[in-house]
């Protein structure tokens, strides 16, 4: 696994050995970052960009949004190992002074704490695919003022899940990637929910 666009291109990350964790792969997360890097889809300047990283893993989606210049990135995981990997990456990448470990579930974020700063302009979920846990995520997400207005949401399910946006998210796109999905969604513009 590396890193592979921007800044840190070609830098090497930290690889689980626990079997659950299943990082994005290098080839999905370049086709994703040249997509966002081609699309309207983001209404801020990358370089402003504040990236939530759900079931984060090994932190690959939010490493390679700071490799190309986002602003900072919160990576949420409630497993030891992925944590112990996050930092691993943070460290050797020299990304701590712009990232933050929040060990929490995805599912049940509760409000956004002022010690991770204002919501956030994209999120990244990849979470156990075929178990509904990206949707409970969202609305977590959502409920818990994690999301800036209008947020670009991509998450990654199994090609063959049934998968559909909850209300109030907006379906985008979906790009498949050999066994993945990833969907492209849009947040509320209005935090109550209404658009």
């Amino acid at each position: 696994m590396r890193i592979v666009g921007g800044a840190l291109k070609g830098r090497s990350l930290a690889a689980p050995k626990d079997t659950r964790i299943r990082p994005t792969t290098d080839r999905t997360r370049e086709s994703l970052f040249n997509i966002l890097a081609h699309a309207e889809a983001i209404e801020t300047d990358f370089e402003e960009l504040r990236v939530l990283d759900l079931f984060a893993g090994t932190g690959a989606l939010g490493f390679e949004a700071l490799s190309r210049g986002a602003a900072f990135a919160l990576f949420v995981d409630d497993h030891p190992a992925s944590r112990g990997l996050i930092r691993e990456n943070a460290d050797t990448l020299g990304l701590m002074g712009c990232s933050k470990i929040y060990r929490r579930d995805a599912t049940k974020l509760g409000p956004r704490p002022g010690s991770v700063g204002p919501a956030f302009h994209i999120v990244f979920a990849d979470p156990p695919y075929g178990k509904g846990l990206g949707e409970e995520a969202l609305l977590s997400a959502l409920e818990g003022g994690w999301l800036a207005p209008g947020a670009l949401i991509v998450l990654e399910e199994a090609k063959r899940a049934d998968f559909s946006p909850p209300a109030p998210f907006t379906f985008l796109d979906r790009r498949d990637y050999g066994d993945t999905s990833l969907f492209f969604l849009r947040a509320p513009l209005d935090p109550g929910g209404g658009d």
